[in-house]
């Protein structure tokens, strides 16, 4: 699971006294914790029971690679902003950290395959311009869910709408 894998990196980076990894993954660690803490609240509401914050509640590894990604957009904002501020340092540091969150990512669909797949969904639901660009992200996400960037996603297929 990969919820063991980071915790398991992040106690060699411990090890290795390695300051970059070891902040990167405590804050990944954090986000997760977070959203067990938030998946817990709603479980109980649905119950009407108190919190049990003993109760182990586990994230799946695709929720978890939905905090990844998250992460890894933060600091992609963050990076256009430094680069603004002529902050080189800052966007070093940034980069690093998407490098090290990369690693616990599923491997990312290319260009290719994710243009492939777009042109089949646009066929299927007949999307004839970029007005029915909603209906084919909603057909397309669940399928590359994890497995490529959605910004990247979102213009290949409007592009491809603006081609037709």
């Amino acid at each position: 699971m990969l919820k063991e894998k980071i915790e398991k990196d992040f106690k060699e980076a411990l090890l290795k006294r390695d300051e970059r990894e070891i902040s990167t993954l405590r804050m990944l660690k954090a986000a997760i914790l977070e959203q067990e803490k938030e998946k817990r609240y709603k479980k109980s509401q649905e119950k009407g029971t108190e919190i049990d914050l003993e109760k182990e509640v586990l994230l799946s590894d695709e929720e978890i690679t939905k905090i990844i990604l998250r992460e890894i957009k933060k600091r992609k904002e963050a990076i256009l902003e430094f680069e603004r501020g002529k902050r080189k340092d800052l966007v070093e540091k940034e980069a690093q950290e998407i490098e090290i969150l990369k690693r616990y990512l599923p491997e990312m669909l290319s260009e290719e395959e994710i243009e492939k797949m777009a042109k089949e969904i646009i066929k299927k639901v007949g999307a004839k311009d970029v007005k029915d660009m909603g209906k084919v992200m909603k057909e397309i996400m669940p399928k590359i869910q994890g497995k490529a960037d959605p910004s990247l996603v979102s213009q290949i297929v409007k592009n491809l709408l603006k081609a037709n």
